[in-house]
């Protein structure tokens, strides 16, 4: 069985016991959170797809931390002229494992 679910503007195809890093969610470590958004539930071999979203489907993830990704530079310059921008950028991210999908 599994689900597609849609959060922080990506969708992400989730089994039970998956863990997923997802955009920052507002929630503290060993809470649960709920995803309303289901596009897709699979079970049993039947697909259903919503129209956006399958009514009455949801998943239910444990938190399991809220961290930072690796740096990235972002350099910016034009040739010839002396402009150098320097600047550097850690996305956030909440740690999630999938609990149970109800659908």
């Amino acid at each position: 069985m599994y689900a597609i679910i849609a959060t922080g503007g990506k969708q992400y195809r989730v089994s039970e016991g998956d863990i997923i890093y997802v955009e920052k969610l507002a929630a503290e470590a060993d809470s649960t959170v709920e995803f309303n958004e289901v596009v897709a539930v699979s079970a049993e071999g039947k697909l259903s797809v919503g129209k956006p979203n399958v009514e009455g489907a949801s998943v239910v993830g444990k938190v399991l931390a809220q961290g930072k990704e690796k740096k990235i530079i972002v350099f910016k310059y034009k040739a010839k002229k002396d402009y150098r921008r320097k600047q550097g950028h850690r996305q956030p991210y909440t740690k999630v494992q999938i609990e149970k999908i109800n659908a």
